[in-house]
């Protein structure tokens, strides 16, 4: 019944992506390990996480137009076999050395974004476009599983065979995803880059698009906003909460983060197989959303006093609802998001909505960092929450009908 109407290429593309997300996921447990167990340094660290960032924001607009220009499929093929060689060498010729992975991150970062963009342009093509939400739905929750599978594995598969090992079963999943997508049956007419001018008139002509098009961008500025106040929420004030305020344990913490992956899967299997227009629960989904969110800040102020195990259960439940309400809120914008921009202008519109995501939310967590040292947790995730309330309100009382019906009438 899942599959009905998805589609054989569908299928390859889901499948070819959840392997190497799950090679991947391995990769991302063993490599800080190694790089800590090697030079104990949270500097390093650091390091390496910006070495798969920086090189993203990059080369982002650049890969939008190379994935409107040239041919998806093969990028996509081309490119996870690429990485499998890449990391193959690696093992190979011994490159184990920690400048050398650091090389080996810049390269995998800047291999990433162009295959992202390629991707991420071709996924409307493979299905109806009827059917984006439940097949947004589907991808979502196997990358879930692979997000919730693939930390354990690795810690394990480090434990037995250390770095060589991550990085071989990353090189093959690498090969199998490749695999699977060489069957997907996918037309593109290639064209050319001719010069450099090209390039910057295309990077143009995506952003004359979106900047022309209201509904695109009522869509792409509501999930802006709400990403660049949701992360700081989400990476910085939930964590600090959970093991400085609550006082949880390493396991309690661990638990409830896949208390919440659990529950975004749910959300995602609830849209895949019962719900035939989500988007209609979109603003309820938001206010059960905040709803969640308030019961998070009574149960970290100082105004409630339950014991240890009675706020774990209680956030545990909240997690996995708010889990659920956010992958219902987050499909049925993405699809419409995906519906309205064409398929020959998608990869550089995706890759300057990308650009713009991966600015805005290093700022708010720069600011709430700050803001911590001033304030209380409970303070900050409110005052996150009145701001949240008033993007809310504005968007359901300016644009409801965008956002419930995908209407391009505003």
């Amino acid at each position: 019944m899942l599959g009905a109407k998805l589609g054989r290429n569908f299928w390859l593309f889901a499948i070819g992506r959840f392997i190497s997300q799950l090679g991947w996921a391995v990769q991302e447990v063993a490599l800080p390990l190694y790089v800590l167990d090697k030079t104990h340094s949270g500097a390093m660290m650091s390091l390496f996480v910006l070495a798969d960032v920086i090189p993203s924001l990059i080369f982002m607009p650049f890969a939008g137009v190379i994935g409107d220009r040239y041919n998806r499929k093969t990028l996509m093929v081309g490119l996870d076999l690429l990485r499998g060689v890449l990391l193959f060498g690696v093992i190979t010729f011994d490159l184990l050395d920690i400048y050398e992975l650091l090389a080996v991150q810049v390269v995998m970062a800047i291999m990433g974004t162009f295959f992202g963009a390629a991707t991420g342009a071709m996924f409307p093509d493979l299905v109806e476009e009827r059917e984006l939400e439940r097949a947004n739905s589907v991808v979502s929750s196997f990358s879930i599983v692979a997000r919730l599978v693939g930390p354990a594995l690795g810690g394990v598969i480090y434990a037995i065979g250390g770095i060589r090992l991550a990085l071989l079963i990353n090189a093959v999943s690498f090969f199998g995803s490749g695999l699977f997508e060489a069957f997907i049956r996918y037309e593109w007419k290639t064209r050319q880059l001719e010069s450099i001018r090209q390039v910057i008139e295309d990077i143009r002509e995506g952003i004359t698009f979106l900047r022309s098009s209201r509904y695109l961008m009522v869509l792409m500025s509501f999930a802006l906003f709400m990403n660049a106040l949701g992360q700081p929420f989400g990476m910085v004030l939930m964590p600090y909460a959970f093991r400085e305020v609550l006082k949880f344990s390493s396991r309690q913490f661990g638990l409830l983060q896949s208390a919440f992956m659990g529950g975004m899967l749910l959300g995602n299997l609830l849209i895949a197989v019962k719900l035939k227009n989500p988007g209609r629960l979109f603003f309820k989904a938001l206010a059960f959303n905040g709803a969640m969110m308030l019961v998070f800040i009574a149960l970290i102020s100082p105004y409630t006093n339950l014991s240890k195990w009675a706020a774990f259960f209680t956030l545990a439940g909240v997690a996995i609802l708010w889990g659920a309400s956010n992958a219902i809120i987050n499909v049925p914008l993405n699809a419409k998001i995906q519906r309205a921009i064409p398929t020959e202008l998608r990869g550089r519109v995706f890759s300057a909505l990308a650009l713009l995501i991966n600015i805005s939310a290093p700022v708010g967590l720069a600011v709430v960092g700050t803001l911590m040292k001033i304030f209380e947790a409970w303070e900050i995730s409110l005052a996150l929450w009145l701001l949240m309330s008033a993007v809310v309100a504005h968007y359901y009382f300016r644009h409801r009908e965008v956002l419930l019906n995908g209407s391009t009438h505003i």
